[in-house]
């Protein structure tokens, strides 16, 4: 079976400029953290979007998700306008070939983006020093081992990094991104071509809306994660030489 044409939504030429988006599927990433983004921005004509790692070989994501990435870090364009990362495997937060790539492509970029702990693995590339960013709230007290200041908020934004916390972060990164690129206009359209109105079954859906007992019984459940990640951080932080 051949390849399935691009889908494209049918825009105005002036919406097709050219678009260079470098998502980063890394063995152990988590898919729902790259789905906005690689949603709403794939479908604007003129995007060039890449799912890029070390090679094009199948990466499984969590859970069970098997990726083939199309862009190796060679042969990703040098310039992107925006570089991304969700969740990936604590590896990765330590693997010098994707810190390098991430650190390279970043310094150039239009803007780096980062959801869940995605943030922290923009961070442990150096590219969050001295920036106000968020990520899961299970992992908050951990971005000052990169030299980021944490700020509450779905999205937070500070020049040209913009990082998210919850599942929705994506594709609410992904229309400040199309609202700065291609304007409000269609920022609005964006936001309704994907139907964007969560309406979730119960109003838990940050710490403060939880409550304290709910909100301890997910830190606790989370709490393996949360020491593995922190004793990653702290080696990231001295490597950094970042104050903690």
């Amino acid at each position: 079976m051949s390849d399935p044409a691009p889908v494209r939504l049918d825009l105005p030429e002036a919406a097709g400029t050219p678009l260079q988006v470098a998502i980063l599927v890394a063995p152990g990433y988590w898919p729902v953290d790259i789905i906005g983004p690689q949603t709403a921005l794939g479908i604007l004509p003129g995007v060039n979007l890449h799912l890029v790692w070390k090679n094009t070989d199948e990466v499984m994501g969590v859970p069970t998700f098997p990726t083939r990435p199309t862009t190796t870090f060679d042969d990703c364009p040098e310039d992107v306008d925006i570089l991304y990362a969700g969740a990936v495997s604590l590896e990765v937060f330590e693997d010098a070939e994707t810190l390098e790539f991430l650190a390279d492509r970043g310094s150039r970029a239009r803007w780096v983006a980062g959801s869940c702990t995605g943030a922290l693995l923009m961070g442990a590339a150096g590219l969050l020093r001295g920036y106000r960013a968020t990520t899961n709230f299970t992992a908050v007290h951990l971005l000052p081992y990169v030299g980021a200041i944490h700020q509450p908020g779905n999205v937070v934004e500070d020049r040209n990094r913009i990082t998210a916390g919850p599942a929705t972060g994506g594709f609410e990164i992904a229309f400040r991104l199309i609202q700065d690129i291609y304007g409000d206009d269609m920022a609005r359209e964006a936001i309704l071509q994907a139907e964007y109105a969560p309406e979730p079954l119960f109003q838990v859906g940050t710490p403060e809306l939880a409550g304290p007992e709910l909100t301890a019984r997910a830190l606790a459940r989370a709490q393996g994660m949360t020491t593995l990640m922190e004793e990653v951080m702290k080696r990231v932080g001295a490597r950094l030489d970042a104050p903690a």
